[in-house]
């Protein structure tokens, strides 16, 4: 009796463990090395412990096979690749698109489950993806981001103002960056003033915190499908929650109808969503789901670069000096600060660029492969690369000695017109912090405007220093999917007269 039990239990454990560890050999029978994995946590435990963010896992992966083009490494049980060699990283992102074309989550959602999310271009590849991109591609011209900018200045009024009526200097920056991005982004997109400096929760505001949930269910849907890969041929997640949908949805319908009983023009991305509606018969949800992605991606990723900027010129007084210097002179010859004199500010341009290589939105871009292939790596080394497998660019490369020197130090004067800005990175395949190649950010240009506006508003009204509340240095919140520091940061902000 009693050894029926140990052997039924033992043949359970057994088929337990094959079916945690059949494949751990994986990469080293295709001759690519990596860490060994453990059973039931792979490489990444922290995508089910969540003590420490998964950045510092990808951090040690990478830098433990310096001499390595490629490591194969394991999410839970699921083998996944990183391309840390420049040249391949290229050739993933560009050359070889056609072999990369999708995003990881491609897969785990569709247009019935998700509506919204479903039609985001992050979501999408194929066809569809192809598609949604030429729809959205002409929204971002130089003459509709000029359009907007009168808008931006009018945001940054009233951000400065909210900040002059502070009553302790220290404030909490990426709840401010936050607001100011709310404020730009749904009155482009939906035609609404959010008021997020003078309502204590605006409702569009709150739903897009819910939106950003999504780093969280990101999160659950990442172990799920990194335990079981194949769940997502049979069950599509939901990401965003049904009320905020509908909440979209909504806004969505109302700013239409106002628009078009009222006979308004006006040259923002809402009249562009009405073109398309006009041209090519698109649907009320096909224009939320674009409202949607570009409201999600524009005031999150926005407010956490101008986050990071702001932390960066707080800890370096004399780069701060520098900037505000430019400011006040563009002002003085230019008679004051517009969309094209903005465009002139070189000084401007390298503190963005140095923070966007130090401070990256998350730690690695994550790629399926959607045809098998085979890379070739130096000295003509073959990687095969399997259809379904996810392939991950780490933005470590931006922090490696190898290509920058003195990494870890924030240097503006790397990227100065005189070293030739940032083409020799980006041609070398080690600068890429909007993406790179067909499926780069769309709107990069749009977020590059308003982060500008608001960096300028800021350095112009304020100096601005670290406060003790920050905790330096900056770890990052192990449940985020994004880089957020614990604690956030908070920063002194003293006005100039």
């Amino acid at each position: 009796m009693w050894w029926t039990v140990v052997g039924v239990l033992g043949g359970i454990l057994s088929a337990i463990y094959l079916f945690l560890s059949w494949n751990f050999d994986c990469w080293k029978k295709d001759g690519i090395k990596g860490p060994k994995p453990r059973l039931l946590f792979g490489n990444l435990p922290n995508v089910l412990k969540q003590k420490k963010h998964i950045f510092y896992e990808y951090e040690k992966i990478y830098n433990d096979f310096k001499t390595e083009p490629v490591v194969g490494y394991f999410s839970v049980r699921t083998p996944q690749l990183m391309i840390r060699e420049p040249e391949l990283i290229k050739e993933v992102l560009i050359k070889g698109f056609r072999y990369f074309s999708a995003n990881e989550f491609s897969d785990a959602v569709d247009e019935k489950s998700d509506p919204l999310f479903a039609r985001n271009p992050f979501s999408l590849s194929g066809e569809k993806w192809k598609t949604r991109r030429g729809e959205i591609t002409p929204a971002f011209t130089n003459n509709r981001i000029k359009a907007l900018s009168t808008l931006m200045d009018e945001v940054c009024d009233r951000m400065t103002d909210h900040v002059k009526k502070q009553k302790e200097p220290a404030v909490d920056t990426k709840e401010l960056m936050s607001k100011y991005t709310t404020d730009v982004v749904s009155n482009c997109v939906f035609a609404i003033d959010a008021q997020s400096f003078s309502k204590d929760k605006p409702e569009i505001r709150e739903m897009g915190r819910r939106i950003m949930d999504f780093n969280f269910r990101a999160q659950i849907i990442l172990m799920i499908t990194t335990f079981l890969p194949s769940v997502k041929k049979f069950y599509k997640f939901t990401f965003l929650p049904r009320e905020v949908e509908q909440f979209f949805i909504r806004i969505m319908k109302d700013a239409i109808r106002h628009r078009k009983e009222n006979n308004i023009v006006r040259n923002d991305y809402l009249d562009h969503l009405l073109s398309l509606q006009e041209k090519k018969q698109i649907s009320e949800i096909d224009m939320a789901g674009h409202g949607v992605s570009f409201f999600a991606d524009g005031f999150e990723t926005s407010s956490t670069v101008m986050t990071n900027c702001l932390f960066d010129l707080a800890s370096h007084p004399e780069i701060q000096t520098r900037l505000r210097e430019e400011i006040r002179n563009v002002q003085a010859t230019k008679g004051g600060i517009n969309y094209d004199n903005i465009g002139e500010m070189t000084y401007l341009d390298q503190v963005l660029n140095e923070t966007l290589r130090i401070h990256p939105i998350i730690p690695v871009l994550r790629k399926r492969c959607t045809e098998s292939t085979v890379l070739v790596g130096p000295k003509d080394q073959k990687i095969p690369v399997s259809a379904g497998t996810t392939v991950v660019i780490p933005y470590f490369v931006q922090l490696d000695s190898q290509y920058y020197q003195e990494p870890n130090k924030y240097n503006p004067e790397r990227f100065s017109p005189e070293n030739g800005g940032t083409k020799p990175y980006r041609e070398r395949g080690v600068y890429f912090p909007f993406g790179e190649g067909p499926r780069m950010c769309l709107g990069m240009r749009f977020a590059i405007a308003q982060v500008k506006r608001g960096i300028i508003e800021i350095i112009d009204k304020f100096e601005i220093s670290v406060n003790s509340k920050t905790q330096v240095p900056l770890k990052y919140e192990p449940k985020m999917f994004m880089l957020y520091p614990v604690g956030g940061i908070w920063l002194d902000y003293k006005s100039i007269k």
